[in-house]
């Protein structure tokens, strides 16, 4: 939806809740594209976050997936047998 600014101007409460519900909303200023109003991420409390990620470690603890590679030898693949670049 493309909308004046002059337009918008009373109606911005209804204008966010388009945008929430998905809806484009561009405003115009001299009938150019000036502004886009687009729903912001919900940012997550710190308790939120927490729980987040412990149902992430829950679910990998549940999958047996094994912690990956050592950091200390990721690189190893650079190096030939003698500690020397490839």
């Amino acid at each position: 939806m493309r909308i004046s600014m002059a337009d918008a101007a009373g109606q911005l409460a209804e204008l966010s809740r388009l945008a929430n519900q998905g809806e484009e909303i561009v405003l115009t200023q001299n009938g150019y594209p000036e502004v886009r109003l687009q729903p912001m991420r919900r940012i997550l409390t710190p308790e939120e976050r927490d729980e987040a990620v412990k149902k992430i470690q829950r679910g990998v603890k549940e999958k047996n997936l094994s912690p990956g590679p050592d950091a200390a030898r990721s690189q190893d693949f650079l190096y030939d047998e003698y500690g020397l670049p490839k």
